[in-house]
């Protein structure tokens, strides 16, 4: 079966990060992967998304004007986004940043206050991975143990206190996810 997200915010907040996390997850898990990013010329500050597609089988195409999955870090990418999620998908939200619900009951829909949880981490940078973790936790779209395995590949030339910060965030959303969702 094959899944597409999209992952979508401003530019810094590590929505590539995102995507480039559970593609590599997903091909050391023996899956199919395509991994389309997309960014503003700004760079920081300006809109970013990517979109993931998994599979069993080898993609045809990795493009989709309505991904099954969301997972969005701001307002202006719900606002742009939300209207393309596939019916009955699953949308993802950090409600930190969003400040209205979604106005789709179609959806499954599921939000985390990631600056709350920042709040007691070493690494106010580290929202997109608590929010990860969350969104993986709860679809099951990998294995939770695989990606934990996959830390220091994925991260490979990246310091070892940057590893660990991130992957404190990354279990901090997945233990958010287990007790609320």
């Amino acid at each position: 079966m094959e899944k597409q997200v999209l992952f979508a915010g401003f530019g810094g907040q590590g929505v590539l990060s995102m995507g480039n996390f559970l593609t590599h997850v997903a091909l050391n898990s023996g899956k199919e992967v395509a991994f389309v990013p997309s960014y503003g010329a700004e760079m920081r500050g300006g809109t970013a998304n990517c979109l993931v597609t998994i599979s069993d089988e080898e993609i045809s195409s990795p493009l989709t004007d309505s991904p099954a999955m969301a997972v969005i870090m701001n307002r202006p990418s719900l606002d742009k986004f939300e209207g393309k999620i596939m019916s009955r998908g699953t949308l993802v939200i950090n409600s930190s940043l969003v400040d209205r619900k979604p106005a789709r009951e179609d959806l499954l829909i599921y939000e985390l206050e990631v600056n709350k949880l920042l709040e007691g981490l070493d690494n106010e940078r580290s929202g997109n991975m608590v929010l990860l973790g969350a969104y993986i936790e709860k679809t099951g779209i990998v294995d939770i143990d695989k990606a934990l395995e996959n830390f220091s590949q994925i991260f490979h030339g990246k310091s070892d206190e940057f590893i660990k910060s991130n992957r404190k965030a990354f279990l901090a959303g997945i233990e958010y996810a287990r007790r609320h969702w």
